[in-house]
């Protein structure tokens, strides 16, 4: 792949993840995340949201790859 298509690619991946925001459809905060607060701390780990973006990645690539 040269650069100029991973270019093309990493936009298109940029905008489809800004239009699913645009669109209302939530990127974190999904049951599975875990979120953990102590006094004036919170540390937010996106488990759910990880496993769902890396699988559309990997779906991704496959279809462009052919």
């Amino acid at each position: 792949m040269g650069v100029g298509r991973l270019l093309v690619f990493i936009g298109l991946l940029v905008t489809a993840a800004g239009a699913l925001v645009w669109l209302g459809v939530p990127l974190g905060r999904l049951p599975g995340d875990m979120l953990v607060r102590r006094g004036g701390f919170s540390f937010y780990v996106p488990v759910t949201t990880s496993v769902i973006v890396s699988l559309v990645v990997t779906v991704l690539l496959a279809i462009f790859r052919r």
